[in-house]
């Protein structure tokens, strides 16, 4: 007789879990058909071999199945390094330590808010003047790397530098500014490109880079819109739309906190 235990709906739901991780993942890099085909195979492969016992076709799902996980490591490299960055990461343990720490909270939580208010103050300017923009804002995962693409700045947060540096005439204006630890560190940076087919059409390559960098970290992207002046943000390789100035300050405070 069949016996369902602890053990067996624990092993159900972690499954369940990485599916839906899974399907988040492929999703956000628009290759959720890809996905989908995957389940098809794996459902096929198990009933042919497991519930049919066909031994010839089963060999053969065996064998494809073999080879499939070398070619979906290939295909798949930087979901998988997303993946294994966004274990490493240390977000939620750091607020277990901020949580114990004797500095008064309450100071440093404001002087972020601050900080922020002065991201705010230079988008909303930028939105109503129609100037372009792109602020990525570093969380737990670093990104030195995309640094090192543009030129270093390392300044404190400022509504009027922010302002220059994505003026229409200025050489930095076309890449995107990196923010960690409350200082702009590098303008005119380069990021990946997102390949997502899903993106709507009339968003342009602001939008896709923005998509690109939040697919493969925990960064926060802000873009303005050249041709609107819409304010959007990016996270987690999704989109949030046509934000007004106070929404964009919510968000960012609700996602930084």
């Amino acid at each position: 007789m069949f016996e369902f235990g602890i053990k067996d709906a624990i092993d159900i739901l972690l499954v369940a879990l990485m599916l839906f991780y899974v399907w988040r993942l492929m999703k956000s890099s628009g290759s959720l058909n890809v996905f989908y085909g995957i389940l098809v195979f794996i459902v096929t492969w198990i009933v042919v071999s497991q519930m049919l016992e066909m031994k010839l076709l089963g060999s053969i799902f065996d064998k494809l199945v073999s080879v499939g996980v070398l070619a979906l490591i290939v295909l798949f490299q930087e979901e998988i390094r997303r993946f294994f960055l966004t274990i490493g990461s240390q977000h939620r343990l750091s607020k277990i330590i901020k949580f114990f720490q004797t500095r008064n909270i309450a100071t440093e939580n404001e002087h972020a808010d601050q900080q922020l208010m002065r991201i705010v103050l230079a988008c909303d300017y930028m939105s109503k003047n129609l100037v372009g923009a792109l602020i990525i804002i570093e969380r737990e995962m670093s990104l030195n790397d995309i640094v090192k693409s543009g030129e270093t700045i390392d300044a404190n947060i400022s509504t009027e530098l922010i302002k220059n540096i994505f003026f229409k005439n200025s050489p930095l204006h076309d890449g995107a500014v990196i923010i960690s630890h409350n200082r702009i560190m590098a303008a005119g940076c380069i990021l990946p490109v997102s390949h997502n087919l899903n993106i709507p059409k009339e968003l342009g390559l602001r939008h896709r880079a923005a998509l690109g960098i939040t697919s493969q970290s925990d960064a926060i992207a802000i873009i303005v819109s050249e041709e609107t002046g819409a304010i959007s943000v990016a996270q987690g390789g999704e989109f949030h739309l046509r934000l007004a100035s106070n929404e964009l300050e919510s968000y960012l405070i609700n996602a930084l906190k």
